[in-house]
């Protein structure tokens, strides 16, 4: 009996054994194929996955803290294991999981949809976010002790009282604190412990660090998309720093209407303005993002660039509708005072104010050139003349894929330059917006078509040869589909030997 006993043991230790081994590891990384990412998601409860390219600076820059995240998670007990996939080698994978950048993290946990993680890269970011995802949805307080210790946990928490655990108001509760990635959730069964938390009765409370300190959420406990709806509203300070930490947050919320202030924290005035935008902001809760932008900050050029902001015109107020093709408003008004800034924003909603369309000055030589510069004041004069098939490339100056395109553009135009009814164009579209064409991803091509003014979008090869072809047969050849949108990023660094893939590097 106990050698039978002692072969089934042996059994079990040699499958345990071989289940670990069939994985490779790389510091404690699973390394993951196609072909056998099934079998890894079937044997392990939770797992961590990176989707990385070999060239991507990002990734590169990520993997001494993806090795750190594996190895704390192990040492805290997790029941997780931390995998990586280069992704560039693997299209089955790419197409099935959605990856359009790099890198991805997607957490896999039995029989729940994949999470992908959208915070801010760093260890104590993503440890803690892996613990919750892989734990209960919120935390039960036992006592007066536990509870304080909560609240003082993290500038924003959650709490949730019900009496009864198996209530569908309490189910709904943990549902929606599972959705939720940046705030911690708890829940109270003990009524001696939610009177210490100041509850009277069954309900949620939102407890933060900044503004009035605790909110109570007033509507139907059965309302998941309400208590959402309190959560996201109530989370965020009335104005809002942006940052790397917050930048999710102020993008991806379900408020899409921003009141941007670009100000300088060593300017004299800051704090009075602050105080004035502050007064405004409460006005507008749950409609408008009140945010401030640190103008000092060298990687918030791009953005004050992009909203057509000069050093000189600082500080400076703009709006923008994130839900309306990235529509922008400025600011009309020399003083930003409360009142005042009040009335921009009223009158924006009201839709009482015109967007503000960036421009450049057009230059003087812009026609001298085979290849024409267009600027805001003299696109529709060049482009829609319809005795002309106009190739218009819409580019960035600071894309990547837009200098590489630079050259073959330019042996367009001198293809082109002397024919009568063909011209070669580019327009800045980060300085120039159009009201009738919105960009979204650099470099864009279109072609503007003779006679009729249609509009053709290529989303063939950039190559000379690829780009003629669509103008020889009218715009037919590489013709982007109506749904074809391609949102590039800048190119990455790629190293002596490598080669970048078909999907590019994040912003």
């Amino acid at each position: 009996m106990r050698y039978i006993i002692f072969l089934q043991l042996l059994c079990l230790g040699a499958t345990l054994v071989s289940a670990s081994e069939e994985f490779e590891q790389d510091e404690g990384i699973v390394v993951l194929k196609g072909d056998n990412f099934q079998k890894a998601l079937e044997h392990y409860d939770n797992l961590l996955v990176e989707f990385y390219a070999p060239w991507c600076g990002h990734c590169k820059a990520f993997a001494p803290d993806y090795v750190k995240i594996a190895a704390i998670l192990k040492e805290k007990g997790e029941n997780v294991a931390c995998a990586k996939v280069d992704a560039p080698e693997e299209h089955d994978l790419i197409e099935k999981y959605d990856i359009q950048g790099f890198p991805t993290l997607k957490l896999f946990r039995k029989d729940k949809k994949p999470d992908s993680y959208q915070g801010f890269r760093s260890v104590d970011a993503l440890v803690d976010w892996v613990t919750r995802k892989i734990g209960p949805p919120a935390v039960v307080l036992e006592d007066g002790e536990a509870a304080d210790k909560f609240k003082d946990s993290a500038d924003v928490v959650v709490v949730g009282y019900f009496k009864d655990p198996a209530a569908n108001e309490s189910l709904t509760f943990s549902e929606i604190a599972d959705q939720y990635d940046d705030f911690k959730f708890a829940v109270v069964h003990k009524e001696d412990v939610a009177t210490k938390l100041g509850f009277a009765k069954d309900g949620v409370k939102l407890f933060k660090k900044f503004d009035e300190g605790e909110v109570a959420y007033d509507k139907d406990l059965k309302s998941a998309i309400e208590l959402k709806r309190f959560i996201q509203a109530n989370s965020l300070p009335l104005v809002v720093t942006f940052d790397q930490k917050n930048a999710q947050k102020i993008f991806g919320g379900d408020i899409k209407a921003h009141n941007l202030l670009f100000i300088s924290k060593s300017d004299s005035r800051t704090d009075g303005i602050l105080e004035e935008f502050k007064k405004s902001a409460a006005e507008f809760k749950e409609k408008v993002l009140f945010v401030v932008i640190d103008s000092d900050q060298d990687e918030h050029e791009r953005i004050i660039e992009y909203f057509g902001l000069k050093k000189d015109e600082l500080p400076g107020l703009r709006f923008i509708k994130l839900h309306d093709k990235m529509t922008k408003y400025k600011y009309a008004h020399d003083e930003l005072v409360a009142d005042k800034i009040t009335e921009f924003v009223s009158g924006v909603l009201d839709n009482k104010i015109k967007p503000h369309l960036l421009t450049q000055d057009l230059p003087e030589d812009w026609d001298k050139n085979p290849v024409k510069v267009l600027v805001g004041t003299n696109f529709d004069e060049v482009a829609f003349d319809k005795t002309k098939d106009v190739l218009v490339e819409f580019y960035a100056p600071w894309c990547g894929h837009c200098k590489a395109l630079a050259p073959t553009w330019e042996q367009l135009g001198e293809k082109y330059k002397d024919h009568e009814t063909i011209v070669i164009a580019k327009m800045d579209a980060a300085s120039n917006e159009l009201e009738h064409t919105s960009i979204n991803s650099y470099p864009t091509i279109k072609l503007y078509k003779k006679e009729t003014n249609e509009v053709v979008e290529y989303n063939g090869e950039r190559t000379t040869e690829g780009l003629v072809k669509f103008l020889e047969t009218n715009g037919e050849y590489g013709r982007a589909a109506p749904d074809d949108v391609s949102e590039e990023m800048d190119e990455p660094d790629v190293e002596a030997g490598e080669k970048p893939a078909d999907k590019h590097d994040e912003l």
